[in-house]
């Protein structure tokens, strides 16, 4: 159903006809291209850790910087796009983002790296605008789905980045350079990736399915003031806690995976990443489930059975966290990582299975404080990695623990879907934004 000026009812992920699937396809292109560079240096922090000598604390440090902008990044993006609309955010953010990822190759000290390290989680925000335009093209039976997909997609940026930059960093060393400048001049891919992205996102896509924002005059007409009430909503805060434990883990992985795997069970760099790569893989299908679980049993049991899957697969993540933590050999973390990366990324989407209905009228605003949390809790994990007292395996069992109590409070939390006005239901702009 590609009509015009329509949110669709049904997701043809092979299909570019119609504004729709343009917008679906380009905002999780963009997303993966803004992961691909945000973790770009992830797998390249054993060479990294040996040529600016960091410590353990000092890795630990750019872990918690590289998450932290983000935080903000994700609540003023959210507002941006209610306000100047996706399109126009999402352009300024990688024009802007890309500076930082291009230009890391000049530090040469700790400091200057945790600068860069900084002012690159700016495009970690990403992910707001892809799941406030991917709303803005569907209806709500599919929203769930849909999100899922695009955030899933986008996600599988942080794997192939894992799996990719050991490549491109291999390859220009075998043409010659060292080891110092191979890394510096890799990151050059994905500043040149974000570029090509913000011309396409600039020419394929629109605001809304009738036109952009100017077009349709949707800023005029819509644009209120902040609803900070939102803040007094428990079931926000529940959701923003369970997104911290699943997608905060998840860039946690993404940042200490290969350091990991290079440290405990003495793997090379390439392989190292070969292996956190695989968990990143799991993004292409394993959210677009938990998406597609919540939306199938939102149907069937409504909000309450939406609530109750998420603290399902939240438990079995925090349990196969647990499992990896104290797995004695390669194949064990393998198999474990595997089952908890099911689970983790099954609850990332169906966190936002939840999130479009829960404040239909401020989405924007309640995406981008449930969005934030994930990197809030992708910040407090990065400070069990940086202790020089608790040891990565600790640091895994503790994760997994938090996880588990957090399933807790989804369990109990009553989540009832907010009811729209009536003439509140027609228009694509107002049916929920997530």
């Amino acid at each position: 159903m590609n009509q015009t000026g329509k949110q669709l009812t049904k997701l043809n992920i092979f299909s570019l006809t119609g504004v729709q699937m343009r917008t679906f396809h380009t905002t999780w292109l963009m997303f993966f291209v803004c992961f691909f560079g945000w973790f770009g240096l992830a797998p390249l922090m054993p060479t990294i850790r040996a040529e600016l000598h960091l410590t353990k604390g000092q890795v630990g440090n750019t872990i918690i910087a590289s998450v932290a902008a983000t935080i903000i990044a994700r609540l003023i993006i959210g507002k941006l796009c209610d306000t100047w609309g996706p399109r126009k955010t999402a352009v300024r953010l990688l024009l802007v983002g890309c500076l930082p990822v291009f230009l890391v190759g000049l530090a040469h000290d700790y400091t200057s790296f945790l600068l860069f390290r900084l002012a690159i989680g700016v495009i970690g925000a990403s992910f707001v605008i892809t799941q406030f335009h991917t709303s803005m093209m569907f209806a709500p039976n599919i929203k769930g789905t849909a999100n899922a997909v695009t955030g899933g997609w986008g996600n599988l940026g942080g794997g192939v980045t894992n799996m990719v930059m050991p490549l491109i960093f291999a390859a220009i060393v075998g043409f010659g350079y060292t080891k110092a400048e191979a890394w510096r001049y890799a990151m050059i891919v994905p500043g040149a990736m974000m570029l090509l992205i913000a011309l396409l996102y600039w020419k394929y896509t629109k605001d809304t399915p009738e036109g952009n924002y100017d077009e349709v005059g949707y800023t005029k007409a819509n644009s209120a003031k902040t609803d900070w009430s939102v803040l007094a909503d428990w079931r926000i805060w529940a959701l923003t806690l369970a997104y911290a434990m699943c997608f905060g883990m998840e860039i946690t992985f993404d940042n200490v995976a290969s350091l990991h795997f290079v440290d405990t069970f003495k793997l090379s760099q390439s392989s190292a990443g070969f292996w956190a790569g695989i968990f990143g893989f799991m993004n292409i299908f394993a959210r677009a489930l938990g998406g597609i679980v919540s939306d199938k049993v939102g149907g069937k049991f409504g909000m309450r059975g939406k609530g109750l899957l998420l603290a399902g697969v939240l438990l079995l993540e925090g349990a196969g966290l647990v499992l990896f933590a104290h797995s004695g050999s390669l194949v064990m973390a393998i198999v474990t990582m595997l089952t908890f990366a099911l689970f983790l990324k099954m609850s990332n989407g169906a966190t936002y299975g939840i999130v479009p209905f829960v404040n239909a009228k401020n989405v924007g605003l309640v995406s981008g404080i449930v969005g934030a949390g994930g990197n809030l809790g992708g910040m407090m994990f990065g400070f069990l990695f940086k202790s020089e007292s608790i040891t990565y395996v600790q640091a895994f069992t503790y994760i997994g623990y938090a996880v588990i109590a957090v399933s807790v409070i989804v369990l109990i939390t009553r989540f009832q879907k907010q009811p729209l006005p009536k003439q509140a239901e027609e228009p694509a702009l107002e049916a929920s934004m997530a």
